[in-house]
This record gives C-alpha cells, structure tokens and sequence, in this order.
C-alpha cells in the first residue's frame, strides 16, 4: 500500500509542484492550504509523514506541530523553514519535529527525507512490537532462539548474517542502500566497505534462497541496493 503523506502548504505554486512529485513517486496525497485544515486532517486522517510549511495562515506550522505532539500524535513531521532561519530549524525540532528542509529545496532532496523518516518510523513500530518469529518461503525465524530453519531443517548463521537478517525483516518491501546496512547493521560509517554488504546478501541467498542465482527474497535493486521481499 501507498505510504500517505499530508502535505500543509498555502502556496498553490509549490503544493501542485510537490503533489505531482509525490504522485510520480506512488505516495498518497492531501493537502491543506492553512494551519487549521492541516491541524484537522492530521488528527483525523492515518498518514505516514506530514510535510508542514512554517508560515502558514490560520494556524502557524510552530503552532500545529505542538498542537500535534501534545495530542499524543506521534506521525513524523518534516518542517519546510525558510533558509538561513537557524531559529525556526531549531524552535521546530524541540517543538516536536522530526526533520527540516530549507526553501528552495531539490526534489530529490525531499523524496531522500521522506524515505528517512519513513524507514526511521519502520524501524521504531517494529521495536514497540517485536516479533518472536517471521517466516518467508520455506524460511522460518526465531529472533527469541535466534534459530533460523528452511524446509525444517536449521541453517546455520553467523551473528552478523542474523542480524542483516532481522533488519532485512523489519524493513522489508524498503529499498535499502549498500551505506544503510552498513550504517544500521555494522555501525560501519558510509562509504566504507560496501564490498562487505554483498558477500553478505551473498550468503543469505546461498542459505535461505531456493535457488541463489535467481533470488526471490533478497532482490538487488541496480543503482540503489537491495531489497527484502517476503
């Protein structure tokens, strides 16, 4: 399903510019010209991340984030701030938002934040209700024993391809880039190493696929990464 994105913006020029940005990239779409629409649908409407404009009519953005986080809404919040204002950078964050972008802004910008968040709420729902097993294919997983069994027999894993794994798992059908995994799996910084992230997705596939050269689980996505399908 289409991740749902809402987006509070009075102006027309940058709300028709961003909703056929997001539309081309399959999110979901609504949208609110001033802080007490947006204010409304954010506390009605179940979506994935909120992009909200600091100066708005009606309402102000400063104002509708805290409305929000003192309504116990935890939805992930991009702040659109004017560039150079360190201070609306700094009163949105300890206001409750997540993350800032100073106008203008690239596209692909935005769209790399959005994924951010995305993954960042993923990876927090997945820690408040964690799972005792998961299973794809012929695949079992037990993250209490840390057994792993394919057509009911164990496979052995070392600790490192467990935990590629788990954060496979928990972030599935998400396109993962080399420099993520090994920023969130080997606590590696970006840019080193990347060869290490192959071999690796190389040996889950020799171990959990039904056949390693024509995978179904663990898909390379040319130019981006790889990417976990259950």
């Amino acid at each position: 399903m289409a991740n749902k994105i809402l987006l509070i913006e009075d102006d027309s020029g940058i709300t028709m510019a961003l909703t056929d940005l997001l539309n081309a990239e399959d999110y979901r779409v609504e949208t609110a010209a001033d802080g007490l629409t947006g204010l409304a649908l954010a506390r009605e409407g179940n979506f994935d991340v909120i992009i909200l404009d600091v100066m708005l009519p009606g309402k102000n953005g400063f104002d509708v984030c805290r409305d929000l986080r003192q309504l116990s809404i935890t939805t992930p919040i991009l702040m659109l701030t004017a560039r150079g204002q360190v201070i609306d950078k700094v009163l949105g964050l300890k206001l409750g938002a997540d993350d800032y972008l100073c106008k203008p802004f690239e596209p692909l910008e935005l769209l790399a934040r959005l994924e951010a968040l995305l993954r960042r709420s993923r990876t927090t729902a997945s820690a408040a209700e964690p799972l005792d097993s998961f299973s794809f294919g012929s695949v079992i997983v037990n993250f209490r024993s840390t057994e792993v069994l394919s057509n009911g027999k164990q496979v052995e894993l070392s600790a490192r391809e467990f935990q590629l794994l788990s954060y496979f798992i928990a972030q599935r059908g998400a396109t993962l880039s080399r420099d993520v995994l090994l920023r969130e799996v080997w606590g590696y910084e970006t840019g080193m190493l990347t060869r290490t992230v192959d071999v690796h997705v190389g040996w889950l596939r020799q171990k959990l696929e039904d056949d390693a050269k024509e995978p179904r689980h663990f898909l390379t996505m040319r130019g981006h990464g790889y990417k976990f399908v259950a």
